[in-house]
């Protein structure tokens, strides 16, 4: 917290993001928890009682839910083969929608195999559809919880996609791409509909639970390559900023989160007024340097990163301790509100490699001593 208010500290706080210790169960046999795995175990007890803990918790409504189409959808989930799979089902009059979802017991992640919209009559169909009810009743009682079990170890963050993110993940990516180019007028229209409801819970959740950190994630759907930077200021600025500004308004921290290519867009990320943004991610995994962020934007902007998750599963550990000491000393590097030594994510196959158990390790051991 002290970082989040560009306070001094006595070292950079250290995340293994995801990687908490607490969300994740080395007890649970269910066959779909990868951290079961043996091999996971000293890593789970390494964040626990090393890192500075930073827990993800969604807050939603009790009609509101973070699956846009959860509330409108019939849903039908089957096993094959071992895969857990979930069908999805919208009867728009005439028209029927469907999406297809796989999980693999070996991997920590869920894949579309259908996306909901295949073109730009889905997409006008869909919105037809008449909105959720936006009222209801608000579950914050896991950030609650959270909190006084992690009680000095760690803070809770909260959670939230933007409308782009909800607009985007309804399709494939190429479509997507191509309809927000060519389609713009319709695709505002989408991006309208999810932030009539994304913006009133911000606020009642913001009012209900002030002062926290809040991650904001989706903006890097309209990074490069995906579409150009004018269309980043169009679908995400427009609608991310006033997220933004409820989010402060009630003492609250904004995190944005956007992977791959920064450089374009990293004016326009500081024109949100967000107090922090993750996960900074080195070339060529991105586009930008640790140094040239802290550099431009570090005075106003908390800086979480820069440590790709390939490396901790590939780089030999002396050649990842590296780039760890260069991270540390570009995310410290001159005047700055902070920084927060943070992987760009976490591995998720169910066995985790003993080189990045060594590789996360050499993390705390090289920021305990900074």
């Amino acid at each position: 917290m002290a970082t989040l208010r560009g306070e001094q500290v006595d070292r950079p706080p250290v995340s293994f993001y995801e990687l908490n210790g607490m969300n994740q169960d080395p007890d649970d046999s269910d066959p779909f928890n990868i951290f079961n795995h043996p091999s996971w175990r000293p890593l789970i007890d390494l964040a626990r009682e090393k890192t500075d803990r930073i827990v993800l918790r969604g807050v939603s409504f009790a009609r509101i839910q973070p699956d846009p189409i959860e509330s409108i959808s019939e849903a039908k989930t089957y096993m094959r083969d071992g895969n857990r799979f979930t069908r999805r089902r919208i009867q728009i009059g005439t028209r029927t929608l469907t999406s297809l979802t796989r999980r693999d017991p070996g991997i920590d992640t869920v894949w579309t195999v259908e996306p909901l919209l295949k073109n730009v009559d889905d997409l006008k169909a869909f919105l037809e559809i008449p909105e959720p009810d936006s009222k209801g009743a608000m579950a914050t009682e896991a950030v609650i919880q959270a909190e006084t079990a992690l009680g000095d170890t760690g803070i809770v963050m909260i959670d939230t996609p933007d409308p782009l993110c909800l607009a985007a993940g309804l399709f494939d990516l190429a479509d997507y791409t191509v309809i927000a180019l060519t389609e713009q007028a319709l695709f505002h229209r989408l991006l309208e509909r999810f932030a009539s409801t994304l913006l009133p819970k911000t606020e009642a959740v913001a009012k209900a639970l002030p002062g926290r950190l809040w991650r904001i994630f989706g903006p890097e759907y309209a990074s490069s390559p995906f579409l150009p930077p004018y269309l980043f200021r169009e679908y995400v600025c427009r609608y991310v900023r006033p997220m933004v500004e409820t989010i402060q308004r009630f003492g609250g921290f904004a995190r944005i989160h956007s992977h791959g290519n920064l450089k374009a867009i990293l004016d326009d990320i500081a024109a949100l007024g967000a107090d922090a943004l993750d996960p900074i991610e080195p070339p060529p995994q991105g586009d930008v340097e640790l140094a040239y962020v802290r550099e431009r934007y570090g005075r106003d902007m908390v800086l979480f990163g820069n440590l790709e998750s390939n490396d901790i599963e590939n780089l030999p550990t002396d050649r990842f301790a590296e780039k760890i000491k260069r991270a540390l000393e570009e995310g410290t590097s001159g005047t700055g509100r902070g920084f927060v030594l943070m992987p760009s994510s976490c591995p998720y196959g169910r066995e985790l490699p003993a080189l990045a158990l060594r590789n996360y390790e050499k993390m705390v051991e090289l920021v305990e001593a900074f």
